[in-house]
């Protein structure tokens, strides 16, 4: 019997693996406009060869030849980059200088206690948004409550989700906060009546109920198809709500208005706000019956090796520690400067074969958009299809239409049977078209829009209507009916 035990065993095995450059490149690659922005700031804080071209007064031809003049300095000899002692006395001279003027600056500045008062001040007048627990503690520090009822309040205030709403029993609240459920009760109660409207309910139903009665409109018709009839009315059943509560259907729909001009969610005004800064990575325009392509670089820092390293290389000799760091820091900088402008080409090349591609789209919006893959442009582009994939991850192009994202343009679709292709976008623009120009006292259900779509070369299944109907948030056909 073989005996069992822990044993080492080497062995070779080949695997791939990304060097650190090639990682970078893909990380500028992917990333969007500002991200790539901050990425450079701070290659430009920790590689001292690197500086920033203020943007006016050089060329690219000169660029070019100050890179290529760095490129061939460096690799001459062992020597070239050796630092004299002379170099580094004068940098430590430089030092000495920059420390007495910035001291003189400091001395002469006079800063007093009022000057300390007025940053303070200015520090403690920035505004930041005020939260919903933050509102309504400031509204319950204006109500006369006892103790247990203030720890109650507190309890509520920090117990209500993003909607505002508490969704936990007023007895299990009270039981986990170990305060009596009378003063739980009551400060609940207090909550419903602060501001904004509805805040402190249990649900949705309660909420609408609170915000009428707060109105004045508790015994109102709209409040009562809340209070007895909310199932019917979240299916929109207009004749037999107004034959439940022996009301006519105009008036029904009067109600129904009044319920839609609610706040469902009382506590999202107060949410963070999550809006992003989206600036295009790229610009497509029309100069008379040209198309162009023009590249945003107004957020990208535009670099280039220092001609004052290359001077210090150039004299002298220096240890091998100091040769090689120069080194590493110049090759670090070229494969950033080379990496940022092959993003820039790929970005463009890309642009150009979507222009080739989307041209009806440009010119006439998205009813032309036709289907297009990512394999397609990477054909086109003499790249592979993950590289198209990183290189349009999270970025934007502006078109004469508005604002889109890159992978808007890649989208699957259908052949009509003349033999012309159209994208699922351009399929669901025209679904919302039709439905937009129906008459609501007659919604078209599912399989009308089939036939239409049908009669205009465009067959798809009415699965698949009512797939993309859904997806741009477009309601059934009962619940889009309108009642006369």
């Amino acid at each position: 019997m073989a005996s069992q035990g822990l044993q080492q065993v080497q062995k070779q095995a080949q695997t791939l693996v990304l060097a650190p450059q090639l990682r970078q490149s893909l990380k500028i690659l992917q990333a969007p406009t500002l991200e790539l922005r901050n990425a450079i700031l701070e290659e430009l804080q920790s590689n001292p060869t690197l500086e920033e071209l203020s943007g006016e007064g050089v060329s690219l031809e000169q660029e070019a030849q100050d890179q290529n003049g760095a490129e061939s300095s460096s690799d001459e000899s062992d020597g070239e980059m050796s630092l004299s002692d002379e170099d580094f006395s004068i940098l430590s001279k430089m030092n000495e200088d920059f420390r007495e003027y910035y001291a003189q600056e400091s001395a002469n500045s006079h800063y007093t206690s009022e000057d300390a008062e007025r940053r303070q001040h200015f520090f403690d007048s920035l505004v930041s948004e005020t939260s919903l627990q933050e509102h309504l503690l400031c509204q319950a520090d204006l109500v006369d409550l006892t103790k247990f009822e203030r720890e109650a309040m507190d309890y509520l205030v920090g117990s209500l989700d993003d909607r505002g709403f508490l969704t936990s029993s007023l007895s299990d609240l009270a039981l986990l906060a170990n305060l009596p459920l009378r003063d739980m009760q009551h400060a609940a109660e207090l909550l419903k009546g602060f501001d904004p409207p509805g805040i402190g309910s249990a649900d949705l139903k309660d909420c609408l109920l609170t915000q009428l009665r707060l109105l004045g409109r508790g015994g109102s018709l709209a409040s009562r198809i809340v209070r007895d009839h909310y199932d019917l009315l979240l299916r929109r059943r207009i004749p037999e709500i107004a034959r439940k509560a022996a009301a006519s259907v105009p008036d029904v729909q009067g109600a129904l208005e009044e319920i839609a001009a609610l706040d469902p969610a009382p506590g999202r005004r107060f949410s963070e706000d999550n809006n992003r800064v989206i600036v295009p990575d790229v610009r497509v325009e029309k100069d008379g019956d040209v198309w162009n392509v023009v590249l945003n670089n107004d957020y990208i820092p535009r670099l280039r090796i220092s001609s004052t390293y290359k001077d210090i290389i150039a004299r002298g000799m220096a240890s091998a520690k100091d040769r090689e760091y120069l080194r590493e820091k110049i090759r670090s900088g070229k494969f950033l400067i080379n990496s940022i402008e092959q993003r820039q080409q790929t970005i463009e090349r890309i642009t150009r074969e979507i222009l080739k591609y989307q041209g009806e789209f440009f010119d006439h919006g998205v009813s032309k958009l036709r289907p297009l893959t990512m394999n397609q442009i990477a054909q086109e582009v003499g790249v592979h299809e993950t590289t198209v994939s990183r290189a349009i991850a999270n970025k934007f192009i502006e078109t004469p239409h508005g604002v889109f994202e890159f992978k808007f343009f890649f989208t699957p679709g259908y052949t009509s049977s003349n033999g012309q292709s159209l994208s699922n976008k351009s399929v669901k623009d025209r679904i919302a078209q039709i439905i937009e120009s129906e008459n609501p006292a007659k919604p078209l259900s599912d399989q009308d829009i089939v036939k239409i779509l049908a009669e205009e070369d465009v067959k798809i299944a009415r699965r698949t209507v009512a797939k993309y109907r859904e997806e741009l948030g477009i309601l059934p056909t009962n619940l889009r009916r309108r009642y006369d």
